[in-house]
């Protein structure tokens, strides 16, 4: 999304998925060759480990890119901006599900953003989210609607506020089972190269890391993860490895 509304979205990515456990390794590219790229990576948690390849291809006004996992799945994205002006227009497809498609329109304006997705199969899911707001504040809601039950199976709401050193969001969710999760996150740039992070929801749950840019596009990440109204519970922790030439 746009720069000047896009942070509420992207913040609520990393108050969400802030935290890593275990260990994760990523190599990238192995080669690019005019405007088709290959990426490849390897993760490893616990005993387990599971990797990818990626293949995209850039044109005039679009990609496409093929992901190929170790579990023999075939994700193919193709992506098209501008068709018409000021739009996007996403599908999706994995196989071998083929009741996975999706298609997704997202429309931007200097200062707001609509985004309306359906599921390609007979019983589909339908998302909506709209954003407003500037580069300091900016407003977010987003709903998903259940055609095979007739119900909204999910709405959140937040909001977030940006400065050019840190920033705080608070996001509110509440699922088809009346359950709501108020969770609250922050950001703080301790040097251009150095960040901080960190979300805490109304069930206790604790996430931090430390991201440390070691050189352009390479990250070193520290997280941790831990549940205050259950000390008893092991915490988690992750160290994480991005290096790209």
């Amino acid at each position: 999304m746009r720069p000047c509304y896009s942070y509420l979205l992207v913040n609520k990515a990393l108050i969400m998925n802030g935290s890593i456990s275990n260990l994760a390794i990523i190599f990238y590219p192995l080669s690019r060759i005019g405007v088709a790229a290959i990426t490849s990576s390897l993760v490893a948690e616990g005993g387990l480990s599971a990797g990818d390849v990626v293949a995209q291809h850039k044109f005039k006004n679009g990609s496409l890119d093929v992901k190929l996992d170790t579990e023999s799945n075939i994700l193919t994205t193709l992506s098209i901006t501008d068709f018409p002006s000021s739009t996007k227009v996403i599908a999706s497809l994995k196989l071998p599900d083929y009741n996975s498609g999706k298609l997704e329109v997202q429309y931007f304006h200097q200062h707001s953003g609509i985004s309306a997705a359906v599921g390609l199969n007979q019983s589909p899911a339908v998302d909506f989210s709209a954003t407003i707001g500037t580069p300091a504040i900016a407003f977010g809601a987003e709903t998903t609607y259940a055609t095979a039950s007739g119900e909204f199976a999910k709405y959140n709401a937040g909001v977030s506020y940006t400065n050019p050193d840190s920033n705080a969001s608070v996001i509110l969710r509440r699922f088809s089972t009346n359950e709501n999760t108020l969770t609250v996150g922050c950001s703080y740039l301790v040097d251009p190269h150095t960040a901080l992070k960190a979300k805490l929801n109304n069930h206790g749950s604790l996430g931090a890391l430390l991201q440390h840019e070691l050189r352009p596009k390479s990250f070193l990440t520290i997280s941790g993860a831990f549940n205050t109204m259950n000390m008893q519970k092991n915490p988690k922790f992750g160290l994480a490895l991005s290096l790209k030439p």
